[in-house]
C-alpha cells in the first residue's frame, strides 16, 4: 500500500477530544488534507470558523486547513486514512452506521487505548469488525502522546504499528510533523496492551500520589506494572522489546508522571478521598482506564496472567476496596523472584 511522497492524503479525523483534534493538527501540519467530525455542532463550528476548540483543547490555535463537519457520511466519503479517536466503550456503536462503506483500499488509524468490555477486543478488532475491513487495513498509533504537550508543537515521539509495513509506512508518512517523529514496526498486540494497560498503572500511581506517597512508591509501580504489562503480553504474542520501547516504558512513564494525564489526575483524586463519582467530575474528560480495567483483568484472567496492581484498581474502582487498603493487599502478596 503506497503512494507517491509528494501526493497529499486524504485524511477523516473522527472525534474532537483533546488527542483527535491535536492529532488532526499533526496530519495537517504534516501535509494532509484533514477534515474532522465530531457530535457537538458548537465545537464543530468554532473548529471551522475560529480554528480553535476551547471545550477540549484550550489556548490551541489549529492549522486554518482543517475542515469540520457533523455529517459522518460525508465526513469519511473519500478518506484514504481513517483515523478513529472515540470513547473505546462507544465506538464501536458510532461506527456501525459506516459499515462496509470506506473507500477501497482506506487505512483506518486507531487512538484509542483500551479493551472493550464484554468481548476483551482490542481496539483495532473492534475497528476492523465495526467498520469491515481486513486487519491488515488497520494501523495503531501509541506513545508517549499528551494531547496538551503536541498541541504546543512540543518535541514527540510515537510508533505506527500495523500488520502490514506498507500500512504502517503510510500512516506514518501521513503523521510525520516537524515536532512529531514516528516510528514503525508490526506488532499490534503488544502496542495496544502497552497503551491500554498503562492507564490502569497510571490509575494506581495517581491513587499512590492522593495518598500521600512520593517517588519510591511511584518508580515501583511503575515498574512493577511494566511487569504485568509484558506478562500479558508475552501470553497474547507480542514481542518483548516492544515494551521497551515508546509504546510501551515511554508511554507508561508519561502517563503516570504527568498532571496531564486523566488516569493519573482521576486516581489522584480517588486516593485524596474522593469518591469515583467525584474523581470522573473532577476530572473532566474520559478516563479510559476506568471501564478498560475490568476488561484487561478478565483478558488476564481468561490466559492465566497473574497482574496483581489491575486486580487492586478494579478492587477500588468497582469492588468497594478502600484506597487506604489498596498498599497492604499489594505488600501482602507472598515473597517471589522478581521476574517470576
Amino acid at each position: 500500500m503506497s503512494l507517491p511522497d509528494e501526493t497529499p492524503l486524504r485524511a477523516t479525523v473522527l472525534g474532537t477530544g483533546a488527542w483527535g483534534t491535536t492529532f488532526a493538527a499533526v496530519l495537517a501540519d504534516a501535509g494532509s488534507t484533514v477534515r474532522l467530525w465530531g457530535r457537538s455542532p458548537e465545537v464543530v463550528e468554532e473548529i471551522a470558523r475560529d480554528h480553535r476548540n476551547t471545550r477540549n483543547l484550550p489556548g490551541a490555535e489549529l492549522p486554518a486547513s482543517i475542515t469540520a463537519t457533523t455529517d459522518l457520511t460525508a465526513a469519511v466519503s473519500d478518506a484514504q486514512v481513517l483515523v478513529v479517536a472515540l470513547p473505546s466503550q462507544s465506538v464501536r456503536a458510532v461506527l456501525a452506521p459506516l459499515a462496509g462503506t470506506l473507500a477501497p483500499g482506506c487505512v483506518v488509524v486507531s487512538l484509542m487505548k483500551g479493551v472493550e468490555l464484554d468481548t476483551d477486543l482490542r481496539m483495532s478488532q473492534v475497528l476492523a469488525e465495526a467498520l469491515q475491513v481486513p486487519s491488515a487495513r488497520v494501523a495503531v498509533v501509541s506513545g508517549p502522546n499528551l494531547a496538551k504537550e503536541i498541541a504546543a508543537h512540543q518535541p514527540a515521539g510515537a510508533v505506527v504499528a500495523a500488520e502490514d509495513p506498507a500500512v504502517a509506512a503510510l500512516v506514518a508518512r501521513a503523521c510525520a510533523a516537524t515536532y512529531f517523529r514516528p516510528y514503525t514496526q508490526t506488532d499490534v498486540v503488544g502496542v495496544e496492551l502497552g497503551g491500554a494497560v498503562k492507564n490502569v498503572i497510571a490509575l494506581a500511581v495517581g491513587m499512590a500520589q492522593g495518598r500521600g506517597y512520593g517517588d519510591n512508591t511511584k518508580a515501583t509501580l511503575i515498574t512493577r506494572g511494566l511487569a504485568e504489562i509484558a506478562r500479558l503480553g508475552a501470553a497474547l504474542g507480542a514481542q518483548p522489546a516492544t515494551f521497551a520501547g515508546l509504546a510501551g516504558m515511554g508511554d507508561l512513564v508519561a502517563t503516570c508522571a504527568s498532571p496531564l494525564s486523566r488516569n493519573h489526575t482521576l486516581g489522584a483524586h480517588l486516593g485524596a478521598g474522593k469518591h469515583l463519582e467525584e474523581a470522573i467530575v473532577l476530572t473532566g474528560g474520559t478516563a479510559e482506564g476506568v471501564k478498560s480495567s475490568r476488561s484487561v483483568l478478565d483478558l488476564a484472567r481468561r490466559n492465566g496472567v497473574d497482574m496483581p496492581i489491575t486486580e487492586a484498581v478494579v478492587a477500588v474502582l468497582h469492588e468497594g476496596l478502600p484506597v487506604t487498603e489498596m498498599t497492604r493487599t499489594l505488600l501482602d502478596r507472598p515473597l517471589k523472584h522478581e521476574r517470576a
